[in-house]
């Protein structure tokens, strides 16, 4: 297959398009800059040069490929309303792009993102806005009505890996900035985990083989207490490690104290019996092991 891959040279989505080149498949992927598209055609894949803004761009990609793979997103949280509205329109564009041809169309979603669960599987509804403000989910899989076979990953809070500058090395920022790692309360609420290698097969299995309308949990640990995520972060920066609680949560986390208070447990129980996927690479804890983590870029 020719495969579009947005957010391709991204954390996630550079894993994927290695992971599609190295099952055959042939990849199209979209870049923003110069450093960028050199960085992709070192890897064999065709660059397409062009922005998620550029909605003319992302539909004349679409359809010249016989599957699309959505992980680009905009993480500017200081505008997160302009970067989830601009997500939509892609998706739209993208999915308009494949209507009628029963052509795949995988996004990216996020397990915190589905109504809390006991946990929460893929048959757990998502909540709808202003409660959650993102719709990819909901904007892809509209287009399972309309001959496109989308589907959605739900990625767990931390895809963690080499690399990786999401929530975990916030997390770590945070630390050498205070003096010391913290947790709230008592800590057990939990973050489900998955390696971005892991998460990046998925896609291509729901690329290759998932039913239209299908959720997918991309999680390999079901909960990883955020108690033992400060602890090892504490370990990997030799600093203390805290419980806050009140007024020292804000004081602590700032804005990041609504993700240091998730508790997202979410099973991924049907997406390996779907799809075969069985993770492999290494959990959470014995990544943040390793010293990349801590390494000052």
């Amino acid at each position: 297959m020719r495969v579009f891959v947005t957010g391709a040279t991204g954390f996630i989505g550079s894993a994927v398009v290695l992971d599609l080149l190295e099952a055959g498949h042939r990849v199209l992927g979209l870049a923003r800059s110069d450093e960028g598209a050199a960085s992709l055609a070192a890897t064999g894949a065709e660059v397409q040069r062009g922005t998620l803004q550029e909605l003319d761009v992302l539909r004349a990609a679409a359809a010249a490929s016989d599957g699309v793979i959505h992980t680009a997103f905009i993480h500017d949280f200081s505008n997160f309303e302009a970067s989830v509205e601009t997500d939509r329109l892609a998706i739209e564009a993208l999915g308009e792009a494949l209507a009628g041809s029963d052509r795949p169309l995988v996004v990216s979603s996020g397990s915190a993102l589905a109504a809390r669960g006991e946990p929460a599987t893929e048959e757990t509804g998502i909540a709808d806005p202003p409660l959650n403000p993102r719709v990819s989910e909901q904007t892809a899989l509209r287009f399972a009505d309309r001959g496109v076979r989308a589907t959605a990953i739900r990625l767990a809070p931390t895809v963690h890996g080499e690399g990786e500058h999401g929530f975990v090395p916030m997390l770590i920022d945070l630390a050498r900035e205070k003096g010391g790692a913290a947790y709230i309360g008592e800590g057990t609420n939990v973050w489900p985990a998955v390696h971005r290698l892991d998460a990046a097969r998925l896609f291509r299995l729901a690329l290759e083989s998932a039913p239209a309308g299908r959720r997918l949990n991309a999680v390999d640990e079901q909960g990883v207490p955020f108690r033992s995520i400060a602890e090892a972060i504490g370990a990997g920066l030799n600093l203390p490690v805290k419980s806050v609680s009140g007024d020292e949560v804000g004081a602590y986390f700032g804005w990041f104290a609504h993700f240091a208070n998730l508790d997202n447990p979410t099973s991924s129980a049907l997406t390996r019996e779907w799809l075969g996927w069985r993770p492999e690479h290494v959990g959470l804890l014995e990544d943040l092991a390793a010293s990349h983590y801590f390494e000052k870029k």
